[in-house]
């Protein structure tokens, strides 16, 4: 049964108990994990390559992501779904979110703000359109033919009913079949791993940083490491591969390859949030099971599991939402990807567009949502880099659903998820004596505070109050002189 949550009326106004998440009327080489000390990326799915670079100047650079991760770039087919572009037609740099050329406009607009940028690479599979057609750039084709890419010989024709996977505990048949439809790729003909290294590469010669790999449970993880092999020069590899309870494929064969995502994290975390008790993630990660702490990618949701209803949190959660994204970047377990959605009532619902299917400019809450820009979310961001490489220390819990945690000297927060506050509880910090944002509720910018300032004396200690489902959190890197 769930614990007992928010009134209505406090959600609609986005306020809980003092913690502001914002609505459309108050807008406020493969390594094994990110390279560099700001690890944390954010996933505008769908945005535009225009806005992406807007977004890199102005919010994703000044707040510390150190990457940003964009919808996949290549022609696609035609339709108003958000689905139509993992479906490539060609491998050229033109579809709806934009031109080549405004790609590569964003890329450098991202690097001059200091935030790298990750490509939702569809290497697994073409189009699933049985009559074929016309991309989205005006390329012909078929579905299993695109003049000058592949023609039928590239793709793999398993035999089975529709040549459709339906038994995902046969590993040939989910890394041999088609999935929805989906003409998938001959991934172990040299041929084809050339054709998608040039791909890749051309994207890398434009100053991409890093691949997410599409449907990789679809692929095996030596075809992987073979389509690396051919890459031009090194690149962060995340691989999209989804466990399943006693499924022959799991995540940890792909590790070799890069990171790989955890998808167990959100389902895990929304469970506890939603009905258990935060005490429990005193060992969350790696002491439930998921893979390890070094090759794991984690997020609360995705653009695939925030369309899976009660599977995870989304930002249709609000305040519970806010508090799972500040507990995954306070947490030091894998690598956190943000994500940040546009508004959508339906399944299949495309990101706003014109008439003629253009994705429009990103409005932050006026048709997306920018979860990356709540300030709960945006400023433990901070806290992230602030705390990267420290252990946990001074773990606390009431055996229920308030707990706290320092980060080695570097950070501490307490999160109270009881339906009442905790008041007159004093908190050992680890920190150095001073007097520290409480960046929950403010934002740290140049030496001041726009929020509540926690002072911790000599021995570490801060005395506060929490409110019910809330939080509060202080980090080094938001200390007041």
């Amino acid at each position: 049964m769930q614990r007992r949550r928010r009134l209505s009326a406090i959600l609609a106004l986005g306020v809980i108990a003092g913690l502001v998440v914002p609505t459309a009327a108050t807008a406020p080489p493969a390594a094994a994990a990110p390279a560099g000390g700001k690890k944390v990326i954010a996933n505008l799915f769908e945005w535009n390559w225009s806005s992406v670079a807007t977004e890199c100047r102005t919010n994703l650079g000044p707040k510390g992501y150190g990457w940003v991760q964009v919808s996949p770039p290549q022609e696609h087919v035609r339709g108003s779904q958000w689905w139509v572009a993992y479906q490539p037609v060609s491998y050229r740099i033109e579809s709806r979110k934009g031109t080549r050329a405004q790609f590569k406009s964003m890329v450098d607009a991202c690097h001059a703000a200091g935030v790298k940028v990750v490509v939702d690479a569809v290497i697994n599979h073409m189009s699933g359109q049985d009559n074929g057609g016309t991309g989205w750039a005006g390329s012909s084709y078929g579905h299993y033919n695109y003049p000058g890419i592949y023609q039928s010989q590239d793709f793999h024709y398993c035999g089975r009913p529709g040549n459709e996977i339906t038994n995902y505990n046969d590993r040939w048949e989910v890394q041999n079949c088609e999935l929805v439809n989906l003409a998938d790729l001959k991934t172990g003909s040299d041929y084809v791993r050339t054709r998608i290294a040039g791909y890749l590469n051309d994207l890398l010669s434009l100053g991409v940083d890093g691949f997410r790999m599409d449907a990789s449970k679809h692929m095996p993880a030596a075809d992987i490491a073979a389509i690396k092999g051919k890459l031009s020069r090194s690149a962060y590899i995340v691989q999209e591969v989804i466990h399943g309870a006693g499924e022959p494929i799991q995540p940890g064969e792909y590790t070799g390859n890069g990171d790989v995502h955890e998808f167990r994290y959100g389902k895990d975390l929304a469970r506890v949030f939603r009905s258990e008790k935060l005490a429990y993630l005193r060992n969350f990660g790696e002491g439930w099971g998921h893979l390890p702490s070094g090759s794991a990618a984690v997020f609360v949701d995705n653009h695939d599991t925030q369309r899976d209803v009660g599977g995870v949190l989304t930002y249709r959660d609000r305040g519970i939402y806010a508090l799972a994204n500040a507990f995954m970047l306070a947490w030091p377990y894998g690598s956190p990807t943000v994500m940040s959605s546009y508004t959508f009532s339906q399944r299949d619902q495309g990101p706003p567009s014109d008439s003629s299917g253009r994705t429009l400019n990103a409005t932050c809450y006026s048709g997306w949502e920018c979860e990356h820009r709540w300030p709960v979310i945006a400023n433990m961001v901070g806290f992230r880099n602030a705390t990267e490489g420290a252990g946990v220390v001074n773990w606390y819990d009431n055996g229920n659903n308030h707990i706290a945690f320092g980060r080695a000297g570097k950070g501490f927060v307490t999160i109270n998820d009881e339906d009442y506050a905790v008041n007159g509880r004093s908190y050992q910090s680890g920190l150095p004596a001073g007097r520290y944002c409480d960046v929950i509720h403010g934002t740290f910018s140049n030496g001041t505070c726009s929020g509540p300032v926690i002072t911790v004396d000599g021995g570490g200690w801060f005395a506060a109050n929490v409110p019910a489902h809330d939080a509060i959190a202080i980090h080094v890197g938001a200390r007041l002189s």
